[in-house]
């Protein structure tokens, strides 16, 4: 990326790592080995005939679906496809398998979820039922159902994985400026700080992927509709965000942004994606981020990722982004009170 703040290298905070060992599974044996493939990647499971017929053509149709908030159209998830013959003691250590079963013995259909059986982390989703066109069509039904329960089980795996393995750097930064935790991939190393606005990016040219922070007063409930929060959006990246050149900065495409109302950690946020672009400059790319509500302090925090990679496809790396922002922690009550009882002890 071109922005004239990547030039004052001298200010960049080089992060460190804190890595411990990646928690083993959540429920399968300890000696389960580790999972084969990559992250949002499926493996169908289903005889041929099946395949090539209208169970087939749901369940791609269901993992083929475009990622909303991409400049161009990328699948949800990478799919593979093998038949019940090919499915052995190597193949079943896949992480993500759907494995379809066409039987009339199943009456009617169904969907059972499994995990960590063959290897860690692991998701098996079995579908099945007494014919082609039932199973077809509970698949169809169950569309968002079966994406959501994907995306999310990635989420949490990607999550987890940067709970275990992080820029600390960054994640003290965070807490010395908003008294919250979060969790970013290592290798996001250079840190920008500005007023109420934090940043790390890998410091590439191209291929960038960055994260940023920062809060806002609490108004109003408004501010979780999406016109208030792009024009927050733009006026915060505005100030924080410049370009190589006078009059070139980060603002929001707002005919591109799309949010929805979702749980984090148990409590409200809302999350938006869609594409940013650089003012007076063909940069762009997409975003996606959390703004939730501090109560404790009476703000909104706001974390964001986003990537500029014109030659690349985005949807893993912006994916990777999004994990992160799931392992913001808020501050608590309790985190008050402690505060509080040090305070009182520094006086004494």
């Amino acid at each position: 990326m071109r922005y004239k703040i990547f030039a004052i290298l001298a200010v960049v905070l080089l992060a460190t790592a804190s890595c411990t060992p990646r928690r083993k599974h959540r429920g399968g044996s300890l000696l389960t080995p580790t999972s084969s493939g990559n992250p949002y990647e499926v493996m169908v499971v289903a005889d041929d005939s099946v395949w090539n017929g209208y169970v087939g053509s749901s369940i791609q149709r269901v993992l083929d679906a475009p990622l909303r908030g991409l400049p161009q159209d990328e699948e949800m998830f990478h799919r593979s496809h093998i038949s019940h013959a090919h499915y052995d003691n190597i193949t079943n250590l896949f992480r993500n398998i759907i494995l379809i079963n066409i039987d009339k013995e199943h009456t009617v259909p169904k969907i059972r979820l499994e995990r960590d059986v063959h290897s860690t982390p692991q998701l098996i989703i079995k579908i099945s039922g007494p014919n082609q066109r039932e199973v077809s069509m509970h698949i169809t039904e169950h569309t968002k159902a079966i994406q959501d329960l994907l995306s999310v089980e990635e989420i949490n795996r990607q999550a987890l994985d940067m709970f275990d393995c992080h820029n600390i750097k960054f994640d003290k930064k965070v807490k010395e400026m908003f008294g919250c935790s979060l969790c970013i991939p290592v290798d996001l190393k250079h840190i920008i700080e500005g007023k109420d606005f934090l940043w790390a990016t890998n410091g590439a040219v191209t291929g960038i992927q960055g994260i940023v922070i920062y809060s806002l007063p609490y108004v109003s409930e408004r501010m979780f509709n999406k016109r208030p929060y792009m024009a927050l959006r733009d006026t915060i990246m505005k100030a924080n965000l410049p370009g190589e050149k006078p009059g070139m900065y980060m603002e929001t495409n707002h005919d591109f942004v799309w949010t929805r109302n979702i749980r984090v950690q148990g409590d409200f946020a809302m999350e938006a994606r869609g594409l940013w672009q650089m003012h007076n400059d063909a940069m762009g790319g997409p975003f996606v981020s959390h703004s939730r509500v501090d109560t404790i302090n009476n703000r909104v925090i706001v974390v964001e990722g986003f990537v500029y990679a014109p030659e690349k496809m985005k949807r893993t790396m912006i994916r990777r982004l999004e994990a992160a922002l799931y392992t913001l922690k808020l501050p608590s009550a309790e985190d008050a009170k402690e505060g509080e009882e040090e305070e009182e002890e520094e006086k004494k």
